[in-house]
């Protein structure tokens, strides 16, 4: 007889690192003598799994054994699929037809429902793998009584309570490659190169790469910028390469000082109330270009503008995504095994570590400015003496809260 059941879900974006979060957690659960299952895209699959009986679940859930995970380790992605759905703010339209009669308001909140399917399915032990939106939702049913353990993934970095998230070394690692690679056509044309980068609240992404070298600048959404100030930045480091190029690093949710709010694209708020970003590199490549004459005795200076996006999100994980997720899968596994529940894995200070899940809604996770960039220089603050691996932590929940 098996110990009881473990299961897993994917929610919200994809990344590099997830399959090995998954392959991590059911070796060590099966051998540990528990029976695993993967729900299938993230919340989604609770929502629409029907419990009745005859009813085919297939696409809901799945049973998980080494065999299954060994092959779908090495790879990117998430093989068990994802979802943005919230089950607490479910919109009527996303209401599954079995439950059709009992939610009918424009929004629901089905939890009660995801309580009994997963009493139905066995589950003792719930760890969902996502950022703070997937999170939070973990931490509410935490306040039901589940017995959640959790493990932070984003590209971004911006869950509260740890240093690291997996598909962030991923994530900087592209960005340094594909930033080096798009300077051949800068350099060849001597135009300014602008990249939009992933970042809705925080700057890591952008700051990082920069601190690497990938980027001359970099804005970040911590910072509302001054766009003339950025363009004599830029128009320096031009002049003072050889190739009469330079590169900047633009995060999606980058403001210009007295911009009201984030630059959209076209479309609805998603069930976590998060309408798509993009399009501030584009704003601020167009912007560059007009100003640039101002800089350059009135010559004109064109732009190469690039959206990495998806780009740095696919294919497979670098060496530490594929690191970092076996050892959260198994100090998810030894929470479990001490009766540890409620709790978050993370990295503080390059240790690992867990802390309460209530930090997910409890703060935020933001580059600190004053540490960390220059805001004069539009670039980061090169200063390393006790820093951990990836310079900047999650200051503000900073310990294990035990």
């Amino acid at each position: 007889m098996a110990k009881g059941t473990i299961a897993i879900l994917t929610g919200g974006g994809d990344v590099p690192g997830l399959n090995p979060a998954i392959r991590a957690i059911t070796i060590r659960a099966t051998r540990e003598g528990y029976r695993v299952i993967g729900i299938r895209r993230g919340w989604g699959g609770l929502v629409d799994l029907d419990p009745a009986g005859g009813a085919d679940n297939s696409q809901n859930y799945q049973v998980l054994t080494e065999e299954v995970v060994n092959r779908a380790g090495r790879t990117g992605g998430t093989f068990l699929h994802t979802s943005r759905t919230r089950p607490s703010h479910l919109p009527r339209s996303a209401v599954p037809q079995h439950l059709a009669d009992t939610y009918t308001a424009d929004v629901n909140d089905v939890t009660p429902d995801i309580l009994k399917n997963l009493e139905h399915l066995g589950v003792e032990h719930l760890i969902p793998i996502g950022g703070d939106d997937t999170l939070s939702y973990a931490q509410r049913l935490h306040e039901e009584g589940v017995r959640v353990v959790a493990i932070p993934k984003t590209m971004d970095n911006d869950v509260p309570g740890t240093d690291y998230c997996i598909g962030f070394s991923t994530c900087v690692t592209r960005t340094i490659e594909l930033t080096h690679r798009l300077r051949t056509s800068a350099g060849s044309h001597e135009r300014f190169l602008v990249i939009e980068v992933f970042g809705r609240y925080a700057g890591f992404t952008a700051l990082l790469p920069t601190m690497a070298g990938a980027a001359d600048r970099c804005i970040i959404p911590e910072h509302p910028f001054d766009i003339e100030q950025f363009a004599e930045l830029m128009m320096y480091d031009r002049n003072r390469h050889p190739s009469n190029y330079a590169v900047a690093l633009v995060s999606e949710g980058a403001r210009m000082a007295h911009q009201e709010g984030m630059s959209f694209e076209a479309g609805e708020a998603d069930q976590y109330g998060h309408r798509k970003l993009g399009g501030m590199g584009d704003r601020v490549s167009a912007m560059l270009q007009d100003l640039s004459p101002k800089f350059n005795k009135g010559r004109r200076v064109n732009v190469v503008n690039q959206r990495l996006g998806y780009l740095v999100r696919s294919g497979d994980p670098d060496a530490l995504d594929s690191i970092v997720p076996m050892a959260f899968g198994n100090l998810a596994l030894d929470l479990i095994l001490r009766g540890e529940f409620g709790r978050l894995v993370s990295v503080h200070n390059g240790r690992y570590d867990s802390v309460p899940i209530e930090v997910v809604t409890g703060t935020k996770k933001h580059v600190d400015v004053a540490k960390y960039y220059n805001t004069e220089r539009l670039r980061p603050i090169y200063d390393f003496r006790d820093k951990p691996l990836f310079i900047m932590t999650s200051d503000p929940a900073a310990g294990s809260g035990r």
